[in-house]
């Protein structure tokens, strides 16, 4: 007699389907990010923000690849990355501070 989960020809149950997120989470207006796309001189600019707090700025000029401007956590300015690939991380010190 076979195992549980198992069937007869010893192949593996399929897994269980995950289930969905909660509705509370899944529908809050608050956590969906609301993107504005506007022309800048020629330049599409995508900004998304969450609840009011800028999360990336997509820029996509006529000629050539889009490129993306994220918000740095200490300054407040915006750091220039080609895409959301964490691979390489420039160590960002505040080294003095007048």
């Amino acid at each position: 007699m076979p195992a549980e989960g198992e069937s007869r020809d010893n192949a593996p149950a399929p897994p269980a389907p995950v289930p969905p997120p909660p509705g509370a989470i899944a529908g809050d207006p608050e956590l969906e990010p609301q993107v504005t796309i506007t022309k800048r001189q020629g330049d599409t600019v995508e900004e998304a923000r969450v609840n009011g707090k800028l999360m990336w700025v997509k820029v996509t000029p006529p000629h050539g690849r889009p490129y993306y401007l994220i918000p740095d956590a200490t300054e407040g300015t915006l750091i220039r990355r080609e895409g959301f690939d964490p691979a390489l991380r420039v160590p960002l010190w505040l080294l003095f501070s007048f």
